[in-house]
């Protein structure tokens, strides 16, 4: 049994689906009262909980991927005592539950790529330092001290750092969708408004990191505390926006710099070395990024014809 918290959110419904196509049962967990028709299919329970008021399972359970919390860089900024408190507080939860029960739960405490600090190679490791560069990043390296923290309280407890992460079902406030609407929005030889489209950064498929989750939390042992999901090779904005103007047919598109989405200090190269997962446990990124634009554009085009189906009036011949 492998509990997944998050569970509807974008990394989370496909943990959920590949957990259970590779025969585990799974009990998801979120906030909304009932889960989207995607994790629906694939859990084999599912729980409506807020998990900074508490740890609603009493079972033991084999593994628990954890991703609930607060996960959005921007806003952390304007609310950084809550995204400390609430990511703080259902890990405290977790932990102290697995402490009281003394259950043999593995835990996957997934962080992020964006707790290391530049380097000037570009390229890090999970022995790179980290910074604190935004509320967002302080909370994670709170809870992963915490994971760590557990860890020597007996709970068997792994942390997972991925990078950019892409593909079918992200939502709006990321590279692709944001993109891609601006693409699809954009008058005919029209330039679309975008930031620093000359950095670099590392994308893998969500599928291939909700596949590294897994393979973490399913694991027999695991000989490291902390372990980074990353492609290795990074890409521009530059090299994003063609791809996404290209499938779409946009070729005519061209790109201005809005300066009001620039970031100050931002790098210009961000890579993940993802060697210690990768030769300890044998994964390996699959879906080419390119292929996880293409998948994003085809599950937003179905969706979108899919509504249009379900409103058109009854007779009405497509």
């Amino acid at each position: 049994m492998i509990v997944v918290t998050g569970a509807n959110g974008f990394v989370g419904s496909h943990v959920v689906a590949l957990a259970a196509e590779a025969g585990h049962e799974v009990w998801a967990i979120g906030r909304e009262s009932s889960p989207p028709p995607t994790v629906k299919a694939h859990a084999t329970r599912y729980s409506s909980a807020d998990l900074s008021e508490g740890w609603p399972i009493s079972e033991d359970v084999d593994a628990v991927v954890h991703l609930a919390g607060l996960a959005a860089v921007g806003p952390s900024f304007a609310e950084p005592q809550r995204y400390f408190e609430i990511n703080s507080r259902i890990m405290t939860h977790l932990g102290e539950r697995l402490i009281a029960t003394g259950a043999p739960t593995r835990i996957v405490v997934v962080s992020s790529g964006a707790v290391y600090a530049p380097t000037e190679s570009g390229t890090v490791d999970e022995f790179s330092a980290t910074t604190t560069s935004s509320p967002y990043v302080v909370a994670k390296l709170l809870v992963e001290n915490q994971a760590h923290y557990y860890a020597t309280r007996g709970v068997d407890v792994v942390v997972a750092r991925p990078f950019n992460h892409i593909g079918p079902g992200q939502s709006p406030g990321f590279i692709v969708p944001d993109l891609t609407a601006a693409v699809r929005d954009a008058a005919p030889g029209g330039a679309v408004r975008t930031g620093n489209l000359h950095a670099q950064r590392d994308y893998s498929d969500v599928r291939d990191v909700a596949r590294a989750h897994l393979t973490l939390a399913t694991a027999p042992a695991h000989r490291h505390s902390i372990y980074n999901i990353s492609t290795g090779t990074p890409h521009s904005g530059e090299e994003m926006l063609r791809t996404i103007a290209d499938v779409l047919g946009r070729t005519d598109i061209s790109s201005t710099v809005d300066p009001t989405r620039i970031r100050p200090n931002d790098p210009p190269r961000i890579a993940g070395d993802s060697s210690r997962l990768q030769s300890e446990f044998g994964w390996r990124p699959t879906i080419p990024w390119e292929q996880s634009v293409r998948d994003y554009i085809d599950t937003l085009s179905s969706e979108r014809e899919e509504r249009r189906s379900t409103d058109r009036p009854a007779g009405e011949r497509p």
